[in-house]
């Protein structure tokens, strides 16, 4: 239907009524149902003024126009939310390391195709414990790791409780086992842990992610320690992986290489911020003793 057409064909009155009319995880259809009048640019605006198309609809009494709202949380909206439930200031180094974590989560849990799952829960708790090692004070640890995860929505000890038991589900595990029952994820047993690997191989829009990649590499580290420190073997193993879940493995092969990187400029970083401490703390001492002596006169000979 020609909607120039139709407009014109509707008798006009002041201004259309607006009502939301159902909702999906990323957008709300807003329908405008026009009463007795309108002006016909009205609806022409609205419709140039939408990135998406339109829709017209002729229910028999009168023409209704649906077309989507954004209603998805931006990552301003998150960043506020976080600095909001945690007050206290972050040290400089990990500000970035913090932000960069909540930007990732944020944009996985405003993505349609994004599924929740136990090893994802695994790579986001490894990956802040590890990128977080040193920080101080270290009682703000756990008030950080909360806001981040109620920032983006997430429960945080639901996370950390679904990470332990998966890891606690594949410690009786080799590596080999481990392997061989990931390969036959599609005709095996899929309980316990391996029903989120069968979800994720029987999902076809399945959304990958680095904090999913991290989470198999922290997998890999507990069942053999000495594998992912050997590039081939580490490889190999994430490919046995990859090839059942119809993960690409170029790009987790990537992600963790990247993984590891960080987590060598992080320790770095640390060793440069520890050397800086002692170093200020040394200052702090001689300029201590300075006033000390100062402020003693020296004793009388006689």
């Amino acid at each position: 239907m020609n909607l120039g057409s139709a407009a014109h064909s509707i008798p006009s009155r002041d201004v259309p009524v607006a009502r939301l009319y159902g909702a999906s995880a990323s957008h709300k259809w807003l329908t405008i149902s026009p009463p007795e009048r309108y002006f016909p640019a009205t609806w022409a605006e609205m419709v140039r003024s939408n990135a998406r198309p339109a829709r017209l609809w002729n229910n028999g009494i009168m023409l209704t126009l649906e077309f989507p709202v954004n209603d998805v949380r931006t990552v301003s909206d998150t960043k506020r939310a976080f600095y909001t439930i945690h007050t206290r200031p972050i040290n400089s180094i990990y500000r970035r390391v913090v932000e960069e974590l909540m930007v990732e989560m944020h944009l996985l849990a405003v993505n349609a195709d994004f599924r929740y799952d136990a090893i994802y829960a695994l790579g986001v708790v490894t990956a802040y414990d590890r990128f977080m090692q040193g920080y101080r004070p270290e009682n703000d640890k756990p008030s950080i790791y909360t806001a981040l995860c109620q920032a983006v929505g997430c429960d945080a000890q639901a996370l950390r409780n679904d990470a332990d038991l998966l890891s606690s589900q594949i410690a009786q595990l080799s590596l080999a086992d481990f392997l061989d029952q990931v390969a036959q994820i599609q005709t095996g047993d899929t309980s316990g842990w391996k029903s989120s690997f069968k979800a994720i191989a029987d999902n076809a829009q399945f959304k990958y992610s680095r904090l999913f990649a991290i989470g198999l590499y922290s997998i890999l580290e507990k069942l053999d320690a000495e594998v992912v420190k050997d590039e081939k073997q580490r490889n190999e193993a994430l490919q046995k992986i990859s090839e059942p879940l119809k993960l690409n493995f170029e790009k987790v092969q990537k992600d963790l290489e990247l993984y590891r990187s960080n987590l060598e400029k992080i320790a770095q970083a640390q060793i440069v911020m520890a050397d800086m401490l002692k170093a200020e703390q040394k200052k702090r001492e001689e300029r201590a003793k300075a006033r000390d002596a100062i402020a003693t006169p020296p004793s009388d000979p006689a």
